[in-house]
């Protein structure tokens, strides 16, 4: 947080007018939901994310789905991660080893990574497919007959639609993938790449590793209430909504 104060001028400016310096907040002055921005906000400023020493502007939508996907001990080696979006996505590069990533528009796949899919499945390997229900239905339907029940379905939920899974990871479309639904049935934190807090606004999110567009303490799915807690069995954060 003490970087962002000193080099993003979107949270230069907010927290100075809601109180905040370097970026403890100034007695007396508690600031807006204790200095939390909503992500539509900040999305809309996007330009102000960027660090005054320069950088991109453009969300990283696919951002951490290796590591989300090893937290729910899903890939193995030789399995093929199809993610499912529109023209533009890019393909994941923190995959395990051995894996292998590709994107996909899932309702007009490509006639290549059909082909690819269809080569891995026929050759025993996994193939596992994520993102929304509705890509995951379409993307499903378009291969073929004897192998659709093959392709495992690893389905997006964002912080407003948690549920008891079996499989899930919880995505935003502007900050990435933040965790995973673990084997114990909690929703687990990436926390060495993320960390989460209740605010009076709703649970408020900052990524610990992307410099730019710089997310801190924003507030995803138009302000979701619950809390950050330790998961009994692993001792590491889980979200509770």
């Amino acid at each position: 947080m003490r970087s962002a104060f000193a080099t993003v001028p979107f949270y230069r400016e907010r927290w100075a007018l809601d109180g905040r310096e370097d970026p403890v907040l100034v007695p007396g002055r508690t600031g807006t939901d204790g200095g939390a921005a909503s992500l539509a906000e900040a999305l809309h400023q996007v330009v102000d994310l960027v660090p005054l020493a320069g950088g991109t502007q453009r969300t990283e939508p696919g951002r951490g789905l290796g590591r989300v996907l090893r937290m729910a001990r899903l890939p193995g080696r030789d399995s093929l991660v199809v993610l499912l979006g529109p023209d533009g996505l890019r393909p994941p590069t923190d995959l395990p080893k051995g894996v292998r990533g590709c994107v996909t528009d899932p309702d007009s796949p490509s006639a290549a990574v059909l082909g690819e899919v269809t080569a891995v499945l026929r050759r025993g390997h996994r193939v596992l497919a994520v993102g929304d229900d509705k890509a995951l239905t379409a993307f499903t339907a378009a291969v073929p007959d004897d192998l659709a029940h093959r392709v495992e379905a690893v389905p997006h939920r964002e912080l407003d639609s948690l549920d008891a899974g079996p499989y899930g990871v919880l995505h935003d479309p502007a900050l990435g993938y933040l965790g995973a639904l673990g084997a114990c049935g909690r929703w687990h934190l990436d926390w060495p790449h993320v960390y989460a807090r209740r605010t009076s606004g709703g649970l408020a999110f900052t990524l610990l590793r992307q410099d730019s567009p710089r997310f801190v303490d924003v507030i995803p799915a138009g302000g979701v209430r619950g809390e950050v807690a330790s998961c009994p069995r692993h001792g590491t954060p889980v979200v509770l909504t």
